[in-house]
């Protein structure tokens, strides 16, 4: 039913190649890794990145290159692994949704957040299988829902269900990475799947698929750049230029969406037509993480501790970056 071949073998083959080490803390914690020497100025920027968002603009463009930062990009499935390589001082920043980060800080990740990009929800969904009976979110009572573990698409569910008076425990709760996932979905051992862009864009061109609800107006958010402590303190005026880059970055998609497309397909090997969808729901701007941000995300990592899914209480103010000055190109 779905043709997600393309995606689940590139992914797989990433997994196998990158995400491994990723996984494996004490083998990132080698004298590879802790040999470099954090002070030299010309040491590059370990960056963690997934199939979307401002980075790829980075990446593709050359932007950090040209103001004379070099940067190591490093590609992962999700947010989870990507914060388990950076705090296993393996990246020094990334980008990921709202969750990802709650589950590092009450793992005890020494992690910053550096900035927010409010996002509305239209770039995730909750996916089911045409041939399935499920037309509200009531009707997920009993089924299988597939998402990642620690991702934004647990937010998502989490909140999805308490919308339909569930919770966590009402479903058959099925923890794949995006990949596989989308190999679950395709043959049918799912019976939906809560998943943010790309992945969402290219099950939405599939016939059989259906969109049971999309985030917005269930569960609007936030995304975030994160640095380690360590590369925020040691190199706070990089940090700042490569957040600056960003919104120029934004600057850019925002007047070239054409060509936004294009770039993102180049980079992360997804079709162009997917892309094409996938690039005009996201957010690119970025901006200092404010009051309003932090209670969002307080609010989340609360419910996540009442609900016994972290182990205990985070505050999310203790890891907040305040940079030495204000955001180049911030929006109010």
């Amino acid at each position: 039913m779905l043709n997600l071949k393309w995606e689940t073998d590139v992914t797989s083959r990433l997994s196998r190649r990158r995400f491994g080490l990723a996984l494996a803390i004490p083998a990132l914690t080698a004298p590879a890794f802790m040999g470099r020497s954090r002070a030299h100025a010309a040491s590059p920027v370990r960056i963690g990145y997934q199939k979307n968002g401002s980075l790829v603009i980075l990446r593709q463009q050359r932007r950090l290159e040209a103001l004379g930062i070099p940067a190591e990009w490093i590609e992962f499935p999700s947010g989870p692994p990507m914060l388990e390589a950076l705090n296993a001082d393996a990246v020094d920043f990334g980008a990921t949704g709202d969750t990802p980060p709650i589950f590092a800080q009450a793992a005890g990740a020494d992690l910053l957040y550096a900035g927010g990009q409010p996002v509305s929800g239209r770039n995730a969904a909750i996916l089911v299988r045409k041939d399935v009976p499920i037309h509200k979110l009531g009707d997920l009572r009993g089924k299988r829902l597939a998402f990642t573990k620690g991702s934004s698409a647990h937010n998502f569910v989490v909140r999805a269900l308490a919308s339909a008076s569930l919770g966590p425990g009402d479903v058959q709760a099925v923890q794949l990475q995006p990949s596989d996932a989308a190999a679950a979905f395709r043959q049918g051992s799912i019976d939906a799947w809560a998943i943010w862009d790309p992945f969402f864009a290219i099950a939405q061109q599939e016939p059989g698929t259906r969109v049971l609800t999309t985030a917005e107006n269930i569960a609007p958010s936030n995304s975030f750049f994160l640095a380690s402590r360590n590369f925020a303190e040691r190199d706070a005026d990089r940090l700042l230029t490569l957040l600056g880059a960003i919104n120029e970055a934004a600057d850019w998609a925002d007047r070239n969406p054409d060509d936004l497309a294009r770039i993102m397909a180049e980079v992360t090997g997804v079709p162009l037509a997917v892309q094409r969808v996938a690039a005009a729901r996201g957010v690119y701007a970025v901006q200092a993480v404010d009051d309003a941000i932090v209670a969002q995300q307080q609010a989340i990592a609360d419910s996540f501790a009442t609900l016994r899914i972290i182990p205990r209480r985070i505050d999310i103010r203790a890891a907040v970056w305040t940079p030495p000055r204000q955001i180049a190109g911030a929006r109010p």
